[in-house]
């Protein structure tokens, strides 16, 4: 995807996600992160957004801890958080191309690296605010969710603080059926790898395989639908130690 249409998904995924919290409220709970409610999720995501923009608009070499969490509620919230996330949009859109920053990730550059990231943050706690408010999901656009597939697994999951591990070396393959991409995931007691294949049949046995349409595994593998709502095959022990040690946490 390009830098535009990453920065295009951030924008309309941030309406979405602040519309659907004030439909649930601030004092509803959200089902896809338990302990939470759509205060600590507007708190946490507008945290992260000023923490990005901060990022590249003073072009930060090095990392530099988030700022605490803002200790608004009510329509306070909703509207700092608004208000975040339209700074974080402009930020990105007016930075210039060659832009220097801090980043955690390979990535053609940091302004590529930041609008992909923030993007897929947004998208996923949208997910998280509409779960709360209840209702259907607002869909995830094909590509997006491709991209995002590949940045959990070629990149999030690669990183040291991955816990998806296994004593045993594993292959866990991951199919998303209405695109025929492919994913190869390979475990074992290091950081796993990955590599997605040129091939709809790629060649080695793999020990489970999770598939479905790619925006199902996009939000499944997020952990934001249930693992049930994909197709597993082989080893559902794969499975099962997917869903319990792959979170993403803040830290």
């Amino acid at each position: 995807m390009k830098i535009t249409e990453h920065m295009e998904t951030l924008a309309a995924e941030g309406r979405l996600l602040a519309d659907a919290a004030d439909g649930a409220g601030p004092g509803a709970p959200v089902p896809t992160c338990p302990g939470w409610r759509i205060r600590d999720l507007l708190r946490h995501t507008a945290m992260v957004h000023a923490w990005a923009a901060a990022l590249v608009r003073e072009g930060r070499a090095s990392y530099i801890p988030d700022a605490r969490e803002p200790e608004l509620d009510g329509p306070e919230l909703s509207a700092h958080f608004r208000a975040g996330h339209r700074d974080l949009v402009e930020v990105l859109r007016s930075a210039p191309p060659d832009v220097e920053c801090w980043t955690f990730l390979p990535a053609p550059s940091p302004l590529a690296f930041w609008a992909r990231r923030q993007a897929h943050e947004t998208t996923i706690h949208r997910v998280d605010a509409e779960s709360a408010r209840g209702g259907p999901l607002s869909p995830v656009a094909t590509a997006h969710a491709l991209d995002g597939v590949d940045e959990l697994l070629l990149g999030m999951h690669t990183r040291p603080k991955s816990r998806v591990r296994t004593e045993t070396p594993r292959t866990l393959r991951v199919r998303a059926t209405d695109t025929g991409t492919v994913w190869t995931v390979r475990l074992s007691a290091e950081p796993l790898t990955a590599v997605r294949e040129e091939t709809p049949e790629p060649a080695g046995e793999a020990d489970c395989e999770l598939s479905g349409p790619v925006a199902t595994l996009y939000l499944a593998l997020w952990n934001r639908l249930p693992l049930t709502d994909l197709t597993l095959t082989g080893d559902e022990e794969l499975g099962r130690l997917w869903r319990d040690t792959s979170a993403i946490t803040w830290s």
